[in-house]
């Protein structure tokens, strides 16, 4: 008989495309993946992964393999399902994942409830980029994903995967102290921003994406001097007097020394949504877990 923890290291290394990249995402080490890989390839007598340059690839067979030890999961996850649904309290393992600023600014709390009010659930938190974390959910290697994305830019769930709106996040223009747009007093419109030099994320992340579709907009090319992923590196680099930003207010935090804020019209907003799997839409541990989400969320500040 198949196991099925060897059956799933095969189904992450699958999924993400490296021994590595699914020890990361099982919480194992790369020698524990290859190990289970190991023993798999002895109990099918086949082999399931080759060497090609530094990395490895998966076999036609192992394709195959993985294929069914998705298939299998899915039948333990609807087990699991019920069996945590007939108990009617949140246990287990629930396996989350978040964008940087959420998990800065929004899962700490959740996570924290969760486990004061929970003890039999074991919530793991892993930070993603958005569109990654959902094709995650989508391929049953993580439960739960919170991630988000722009009006000019949806972010529509996959076949089998449900989604609820959390909320929207809103998101201001920081400016240097003494900034122009700063001394003019009222909201800036976009048409006032052309000429900037900018301070954004890099390339392929939905931030940068919807900067660079609102700028050019005005029919004119925008200037990107600096790219960072942190927020708080382009909040330095605006404190530095380098450039401006639009950064949104999740997870932002105080605002350093010689940076303030200016209203933008229309303010720029980013929409929340915490995503899970149909399967497991009726786990006590996801909607548990997607409440605390939406509750602290939209939450007034203290």
């Amino acid at each position: 008989m198949l196991d099925l923890g060897r059956l799933r290291a095969l189904h992450a290394v699958a999924v993400h495309g490296s021994v590595a990249a699914a020890a990361t995402a099982l919480g194992y080490t790369p020698s524990a993946v290859s190990q289970q890989i190991t023993k798999l390839e002895r109990e099918t007598r086949t082999t399931l992964l080759e060497r090609r340059g530094r990395g490895v690839v998966l076999t036609d067979e192992a394709c195959h393999l993985a294929a069914t030890a998705r298939e299998l999961l899915a039948i333990v996850e609807r087990a699991e399902t019920t069996l945590e649904e007939r108990r009617g309290r949140p246990t287990g393992r629930l396996t989350i994942a978040a964008f940087p600023s959420a998990a800065r600014g929004l899962l700490p709390g959740v996570l924290g409830e969760l486990a004061r009010l929970h003890p039999g659930l074991d919530a793991r938190m892993t930070e993603v980029d958005p569109h990654l974390s959902i094709d995650l959910v989508a391929r049953g290697m993580t439960d739960l994903a919170v991630a988000h994305d722009w009006d000019i830019a949806p972010l529509p769930a996959p076949e089998g995967v449900e989604q609820v709106r959390l909320g929207d996040d809103l998101c201001d223009l920081l400016v240097p102290e003494g900034h122009p747009l700063a001394e003019r007093g009222g909201p800036v419109r976009r048409e006032d921003l052309m000429g900037e030099r900018w301070i954004c994320q890099p390339p392929g992340t939905v931030c940068h994406d919807w900067l660079i579709r609102t700028l050019r907009a005005t029919g004119r090319e925008p200037e990107l001097v600096h790219q960072a992923e942190e927020n708080h590196t382009q909040l330095a680099l605006v404190a530095a007097g380098l450039g401006v930003a639009v950064i949104p207010r999740l997870g932002r935090g105080a605002l350093p020394d010689g940076v303030v804020t200016v209203a933008l019209d229309p303010v720029p907003r980013r929409r929340l949504y915490a995503l899970w799997r149909t399967g497991a839409a009726r786990r006590p541990a996801i909607t548990v877990t997607v409440g605390m989400l939406r509750d602290r969320f939209t939450a007034p500040p203290a």
